[in-house]
């Protein structure tokens, strides 16, 4: 304790006095629990434990309520660190305890579930929740992971006031859909049954259950969302996103060594440098690369400068790149080596 840093020491002491207030005006103890996934012998499953009031956060979509719903909302809840967590999925059992700022990310080994959806169960002492799992067949071979922020929803980050705009103010129906992402997204998977979408992205889990519901709302393909934490680490001041990316990638090249991946980021952050880099790294598991182009005026917004952030090497894999999901789809459509089941011209 004495090692960690100053920083989240002050997050630490800043959650214990929020929590302690929270509960005295009735908030009670809630299980977040997150969209996970799995192979045929081990499955992933996320979630939070908090202090909140019982509201719309997790409901179905209500236009009405969304059209003044701002993103402040998901940040007023108060994490309940070191609280017993109990996942069960299938024949798999899994205790652990939720760590400082309220998360858990278990392992469960020998779930015995067949390919498809299922849904775990999560206790916190008597409050339950359940957290949708695919399992991914041992015979798929294909997958999706995409970026969010610029690739799916138009945010212009990451300048810091419009990435405090974006997050805190704006309303959930005020938020843009990039145009042709969601019909790229279903296509490719229509020709490819049983492939996963994951959704890889730097943003905080307190705006998953927003990104949930705009993704529904632009019907996006169901996945489950690998977020982070915006806090202090016990060594740092704030997290590293760009590292968030890289162990994530290098994971599911571990746990799914037969699948080559589609990587869809964008050209307004690092998602090319990431991207070529893991290509580097794992050839083997990836199948492309493809990068939404910013306008310039997004480039403006986003960094300040209207050049993409693209240094110009020459990426160690297949690459294609269009300003919307309408012309990857007509890039991805040309490349014969990406068997999507899409004819070719």
């Amino acid at each position: 304790m004495g090692s960690m840093h100053p920083a989240a020491r002050a997050e630490d002491a800043f959650n214990s006095v929020l929590g302690t207030l929270l509960s005295r005006r009735g908030f009670v103890t809630r299980v977040l629990a997150y969209s996970g996934y799995a192979s045929s012998t081990q499955a992933r499953v996320m979630g939070r434990i908090v202090l909140s009031r019982v509201d719309a956060a997790d409901q179905p979509i209500d236009p009405m309520y969304a059209s003044v719903r701002r993103g402040i909302r998901v940040f007023m809840a108060a994490p309940q660190s070191r609280q017993p967590v109990q996942v069960r999925l299938g024949d798999a059992v899994v205790d652990t305890h939720s760590d400082r700022g309220g998360y858990f990310d278990i392992t469960l080994q020998g779930h015995g579930l067949e390919p498809g959806w299922h849904h775990a169960r999560v206790r916190c002492g008597t409050v339950e929740s359940t957290a949708p799992v695919q399992v991914i067949g041992d015979d798929i071979r294909f997958g999706i992971i995409s970026d969010i922020d610029d690739t799916c929803v138009v945010t212009s980050l990451p300048r810091p006031m419009l990435a405090a705009y974006n997050t805190f103010v704006l309303p959930e129906t005020a938020r843009r859909v990039v145009p042709g992402m969601s019909a790229l997204y279903r296509s490719l998977l229509a020709h490819n049954p049983g492939s996963p979408m994951l959704y890889l992205s730097t943003g905080a889990w307190n705006t998953q259950p927003i990104i949930n519901r705009f993704l529904q709302r632009h019907g996006f393909p169901t996945g489950a969302l690998l977020m982070t934490d915006w806090g202090a680490t016990e060594t740092a001041v704030f997290r590293s996103g760009r590292e968030h990316k890289r162990s994530q990638l290098r994971r599911l090249a571990v746990e799914f060594p037969n699948i080559q991946w589609l990587l869809v980021g964008d050209d307004g952050q690092h998602d090319p440098e990431i991207y070529d880099e893991f290509a580097a790294e794992m050839p083997d598991n990836v199948r492309a690369i493809a990068i939404r182009q910013l306008t310039v005026t997004q480039q403006m917004l986003s960094h300040g400068h209207p050049l993409s952030r693209d240094d110009g090497r020459a990426s160690p894999t297949f690459k294609v790149e269009g300003g919307d999901g309408y012309a990857l789809f007509q890039e991805l459509s040309c490349l014969r080596t990406l068997d999507t089941g899409v004819s070719h011209a």
